[in-house]
C-alpha cells in the first residue's frame, strides 16, 4: 500500500513542478539554516570531558572583597587566584588531585644548527594535572610529584612539536632548549587539544587555534622566571614590578583546578574552602566574610559563558526561519491538496476511507521532507564550509559535517514536514463528497 501512495505522491507533485519546487526550496533553505548553525553550537557547547566533567571543580576564592565586585548584586569571587592563594591549597591538597596553572609563551630553539627559534604556547602546571584530565600520550608519560619539588627541568611536548623538533620519532629522554635552558622530555602528547580548552578558560577564553606545545613544572618555571602570558587582573597596583612583584601581589593570575570523587569529598573541599577564607580573616589579610565557590567544570563553562552568545543568537534566528519556512510550506500545501477536492470527493464516494486520503497527502508530504532534506544537505555543506566568513576561525573550525549531522538534517526535513502537513491532511480528508459531486 505504501509504494502505490509514493506512487500517487510522485504523479501529484510532477503536476505541479512550481508548487512543489516551491515546496522543496522552503524546506530546504529552513532546514539548512538551522542544522549550519546548530553544528556550530553543538560544537561550542559540548561538554569537553563528559566522562569526567562532574569530578572536576574550579575553586574560587574572594580575595579582594567587596572593593573587588563589579557593583550591583554581584558578589561574585574572581575566576582565577593570586599566587598566595593557589600555593596555599597547593600545599594543604585536600583534593584527589589537583593543579594550579599559568600560560606561558615560551621559545624553543631547535637543535639542527641554522633553525630559527619557535614561539610556542603553553602552561606551567603540577604533575596531577596530566592524570587529573586523562591527557592521551603517545610516547611516554608526565613528570612525576618528585619532579614537581626539585623543580626539575623536565617537559611534555606536543605531536606537532614533536614533528617539528624530532621527526615524529619517539622522544622521551631526549633534550629541548627552552628559553636557553635544556630540559628533558618526559612525555609526548597524542593530538590533544580539546575545545573549549577547559582547563584555563580564565586565561584562554575558552577556544583558541593556537596548540598547547609544552607544559613545565609550575615550580619550575617560577624559579626559571618564565612570566605569564595569560590575563592578570589586579584591584590595586603591586608594589613591586615585573614577575616577582605579581607573585607578591593581589592580582589574580592563576587557575586552578581540583578532582573531587564524591558528594562528601564535594562537601569537604567547600567546607575547607570556607575554613581557608576564615583563616585568612583572623591573620587580617581579608577583612570581609568568606565568599567562596566551588562549581563543578560545565556549571563554571556556563557561569564563565564560554558558548558566544551570537552563537546562541544565530541558532534562535535560525530555528525562527525554519518555523517561517514550515509556515509557508503549510499554506503550500494546504492549497495543493484543496485544489484536488474533486478528486477526493470521487474517491471517497467510491469507498475510500478518510484514513487512506489522510495517509496518501501524509505520504506527499513526506516525500516533499524527504526532497527538502537532501537539498538542505547539501546547502548545510554549504554552510558549515562559509562559517568562517561571520565567526572567529577558532570557533568556526568546529563546526564538522559528520555522519550524525547528515541524519539529523535528514530526520528534521521529513519530521517538520510531516508536521507541516498535517493540517493541510486533515483538511483534505474531512472534504465532503456529496458536496464535490454535487458542484462538479
Amino acid at each position: 500500500m505504501l509504494a502505490y501512495y509514493l506512487e500517487l505522491a510522485l504523479r501529484s507533485l510532477k503536476r505541479s513542478p512550481g508548487l512543489t519546487a516551491l515546496m522543496v526550496l522552503a524546506i530546504g533553505f529552513g532546514v539548512a539554516a538551522s542544522m549550519t548553525t546548530w553544528s556550530v553550537f553543538r560544537a561550542v557547547s559540548g561538554d569537553p570531558i563528559p566522562w569526567k566533567s562532574s569530578q572536576l571543580f574550579v575553586p574560587q576564592i574572594d580575595a579582594w572583597g567587596p572593593k573587588g565586585h563589579r557593583g550591583g548584586d554581584d558578589n561574585e569571587p574572581q575566576d582565577a587566584m593570586n599566587y598566595t592563594d593557589a600555593m596555599a591549597l597547593m600545599r594543604d591538597h585536600r583534593a584527589k588531585r589537583q593543579s594550579a596553572m599559568y600560560q606561558i609563551s615560551p621559545s624553543v630553539v631547535p637543535a639542527q644548527a641554522g633553525k630559527h627559534p619557535l614561539n610556542v604556547g603553553g602552561h606551567a602546571v603540577y604533575s596531577e594535572f596530566f592524570p587529573m584530565l586523562d591527557a592521551p600520550f603517545l610516547y611516554g608519560s608526565g613528570w612525576d610529584a618528585q619532579d614537581d619539588a626539585q623543580r626539575a627541568a623536565v617537559v611534555v611536548i606536543s605531536s606537532k612539536l614533536n614533528e617539528k623538533l624530532f621527526g615524529a620519532v619517539n622522544s622521551v629522554g631526549k633534550t629541548v632548549n627552552i628559553e636557553g635552558k635544556d630540559y628533558r622530555v618526559v612525555g609526548v602528547l597524542d593530538n590533544w587539544n580539546p575545545q573549549p580548552r577547559f582547563y584555563d578558560v580564565v586565561n584562554t577564553g575558552g577556544f583558541s587555534e593556537q596548540v598547547e606545545d609544552v607544559f613545565i613544572p609550575f615550580e619550575r618555571a617560577i624559579a626559571v622566571g618564565i612570566p605569564n602570558d595569560g590575563n592578570t587582573n589586579c584591584s590595586e597596583t603591586p608594589k613591586e614590578s615585573g614577575f616577582v612583584g605579581l607573585q607578591q601581589s593581589s592580582c589574580i593570575w592563576i587557575a586552578y583546578m581540583a578532582e573531587l570523587e564524591d558528594a562528601a569529598a564535594v562537601t569537604a573541599y567547600r567546607q575547607y574552602l570556607d575554613g581557608y577564607a576564615r583563616a585568612q580573616q583572623t591573620a587580617g589579610r581579608f577583612t570581609w566574610a568568606p565568599n567562596n565557590k566551588l562549581r563543578d567544570l560545565p556549571a563554571f563553562l556556563d557561569h564563565e559563558q564560554v558558548v558566544p552568545s551570537d552563537t546562541k543568537v544565530s541558532l534562535l534566528v535560525a530555528l525562527g526561519l525554519l518555523l517561517v519556512c514550515l509556515v509557508n510550506t503549510v499554506g503550500l500545501l494546504l492549497a495543493k491538496f484543496l485544489r484536488r477536492s474533486g478528486e477526493i470527493g470521487v474517491r471517497r464516494a467510491l469507498g475510500a476511507p478518510r484514513k487512506a486520503i489522510y495517509l496518501q497527502f501524509l505520504t506527499e508530504a513526506g516525500v516533499v521532507g524527504l526532497t527538502g532534506g537532501v537539498l538542505g544537505l547539501l546547502l548545510t555543506g554549504v554552510g558549515v564550509a562559509s562559517v568562517g566568513m561571520v565567526l572567529p576561525k577558532s570557533i568556526s573550525d568546529l563546526a564538522r559535517l559528520d555522519l550524525s549531522l547528515l541524519v539529523v538534517t535528514l530526520v528534521v526535513a521529513v519530521l517538520a514536514t510531516l508536521l507541516a502537513g498535517l493540517y493541510p491532511t486533515f483538511r483534505a480528508s474531512r472534504v465532503q463528497p456529496a458536496w464535490q459531486l454535487k458542484s462538479n
